[in-house]
């Protein structure tokens, strides 16, 4: 059977050349006579394809030598408490900005630590938007400030970068790191799920800097505390292996095509081009405000909501799969992650208007 175009939020695509790669190396690794998912992760092989991804991920990204890098799990959902467990360093509150679902998520989660004030919200329209730096209302006193960079439901994303003097800088880029260049330096600590950009499902990557690490009040139980896990160098429990070992292929594909720079011009074609269609008809529409559109998640309705499952059905016969909307706003989605190629969201465009031609 042929590869669908798989437009899925997550777990997404991966890249093919990645997974052939995996599926040759599986019975033997470098031939050493195992697979990666039957290794020790306190042996010489793991620990070396656990040094090389972390290593190309830090010259992917220019990650500056002050900061840790940790392999971890449970998905951004843990980190939504491991981060005031950590962060809060003494202090009361918190500042976040409300986009959207995860947003949200993060929201309910610091509530049982701290104070959350919530400095801007886009709940007013809707989640359409990215509230402007200007109408956020900073807490002097808070321990950071937490955004969300893309809101892969709402498909609403940040194009530029919060200032926030010396308060640390929190953020959530589970949908969109590595599908552009980061100034890592601006930020005290950033967060990942794997399964958009970077690789299977199990594995969360956070980045932060030294100076956080190690000052919770009260200490942490260890396996909420990143000094545990930056001293022990993200072994300090068995950690998801064989999706290291997938982002780590990753790494080495985006280094090999380019970089993030390279990376982002492909995602800005592909967003370009759905996004010019759907300015042409008023059959489909996309309801986030210009300038804050994702380009990794690009929801959509249609016309007639009445004709929604006829279009799925139709777009899975033309072998492209998971453009069903979330149930929360309904709709189509189409998340075109790193790993889409642009014959998927071409494929896609013209479905789209043979669809509209069809209907309208």
């Amino acid at each position: 059977m042929a590869r669908v175009f798989n437009f899925s939020a997550g777990p997404a695509a991966l890249p093919e050349e990645v997974l052939k790669l995996a599926a040759d190396e599986m019975l033997d690794w470098h031939g050493c006579g195992q697979s990666v998912m039957e290794m020790s992760h306190r042996g010489k092989e793991f620990i070396s394809i656990a040094q090389a991804a972390e290593a190309d991920l830090r010259e992917l990204l220019a990650i500056p030598a002050n900061y840790k890098v940790l392999f971890l799990q449970g998905g951004a959902s843990l980190q939504f408490e491991m981060i005031p467990i950590n962060l809060l360093r003494g202090k009361a509150a918190a500042d976040y900005v409300h986009t959207g679902e995860w947003a949200k998520k993060a929201i309910k989660a610091a509530k049982t630590f701290c104070n959350v004030n919530t400095v801007a919200s886009a709940e007013d329209k809707g989640f359409t938007y990215a509230p402007a730096q200007g109408d956020w209302k900073l807490t002097k006193d808070a321990a950071y400030v937490h955004y969300t960079a893309n809101e892969t439901i709402g498909g609403v994303e940040f194009n530029w970068v919060p200032e926030t003097g010396d308060v640390p800088l929190v953020c959530d880029m589970s949908s969109n790191m590595l599908s552009r260049p980061v100034d890592v330096a601006k930020y005290g600590l950033i967060y990942a799920g794997a399964q958009k950009n970077i690789g299977p499902a199990g594995l969360t990557i956070v980045i932060v800097r030294d100076d956080l690490v190690g000052k919770a009040v009260p200490t942490p139980p260890a396996m909420l505390d990143y000094k545990t896990h930056a001293d022990a160098e993200s072994m300090y429990n068995t950690p998801p292996t064989y999706a290291i070992y997938i982002a780590g292929l990753v790494f080495q594909l985006l280094k090999r095509t380019g970089g993030l720079a390279a990376a982002e011009e492909r995602n800005i074609a592909k967003a370009n081009l759905l996004y010019d269609y759907l300015e042409t008809t008023d059959f489909y529409r996309n309801p986030v405000a210009k300038g804050d559109r994702s380009r990794m998640n690009v929801p959509f309705t249609l016309k007639d909501a009445a004709l929604d499952e006829e279009f799925l059905k139709g777009a899975k016969a033309k072998g492209m799969v998971q453009l069903k909307g979330h149930r929360s706003v309904g709709g189509m989605r189409a998340s075109i992650y790193n790993a889409m190629p642009i014959e998927g969201v071409q494929t896609l465009v013209e479905y789209m208007k043979e669809f509209a031609a069809a209907k309208g």
